[in-house]
């Protein structure tokens, strides 16, 4: 992951994704307003620090990992002009399975992994890494990658797949190109698989949002942004428990009093 995204240019990914990123800074807000109390917060796979700016008023201290020297290096860059925050935040470069190894394991009172799990290998396994990190009782909020989009569950369905949203198994979208010569991966997971993982390693669901809903070139055309968040602010809420959109933030908390 490192070497990829160090040869990436990261920060040109987003432009002209002002919709994309106004609906995941309101998922954010949202559910961050749903947690009582952070005082360490460790967001992985970070990038340049593009969320960070909404999340850092809420605790004491705060990590950013990433494993590209490039994306901390901006990202740092980034915090530093925030000067009310600048002192409270540390970067460590290192991938998710490592972090264990670099920094001290159950202090932090919130995890965020934001468009990080379609590039995992073993996302299980990477759970039971977070597990190790939260202290007892603390948060997670995870997003992925949505198998079951309406695009493509209609697309599916269009062309006789009528099974397609039972089909368990994670998609991985890269073209055969890329998977023969060993690109990162890119999994588009069913939203049970997921939720069955979560529940599996010790955390309790507590909220859903089907986010990025009307995500779509020819909407984005012609309707203005401020339409397309007012449409946003209203299905993440109604439409998560169809897992709508191509995007999915859960909300989750450790279960207390287990040892890792």
């Amino acid at each position: 992951m490192a070497a990829a995204y160090d040869q990436y240019d990261y920060q040109s990914y987003w432009e002209g994704r002002e919709y994309e990123h106004k609906c995941e800074v309101l998922v954010i807000k949202e559910l961050l307003a749903k947690i009582p109390k952070i005082a360490k917060i460790l967001d992985i796979g970070c990038g340049y620090g593009r969320l960070a700016p909404y999340y850092l008023h809420r605790a004491k201290k705060i990590v950013l990992t990433d494993p590209s020297s490039k994306n901390l290096k901006v990202a740092q860059h980034n915090i530093e002009e925030l000067k009310d925050y600048k002192n409270k935040v540390f970067f460590r470069q290192s991938t998710l399975e490592n972090l264990p190894k670099r920094i001290k394991t159950k202090q932090f009172d919130l995890v965020l992994l934001i468009r990080v799990m379609h590039h995992l290998e073993n996302p299980e396994k990477s759970l039971i890494t977070i597990n190790k990190l939260l202290s007892d009782r603390g948060y997670l909020i995870i997003e992925f990658a949505n198998k079951l989009h309406w695009k493509a569950v209609f697309k599916n369905i269009i062309h006789g797949n009528f099974t397609f949203p039972l089909e368990i198994f994670p998609t991985d979208i890269r073209s055969k190109k890329n998977i023969k010569k060993k690109t990162l991966p890119f999994k588009n997971y069913h939203p049970e698989i997921i939720k069955e993982l979560l529940t599996n390693n010790k955390f309790e669901i507590l909220e859903m949002r089907s986010v990025s809903n009307v995500r779509s070139p020819i909407i984005k055309k012609y309707l203005p942004l401020s339409v397309l968040m007012s449409i946003e602010e209203f299905f993440q809420k109604s439409l998560s428990f169809l897992q709508f959109g191509p995007s999915v933030f859960i909300l989750a908390q450790k279960k207390g009093g287990i040892e890792n």
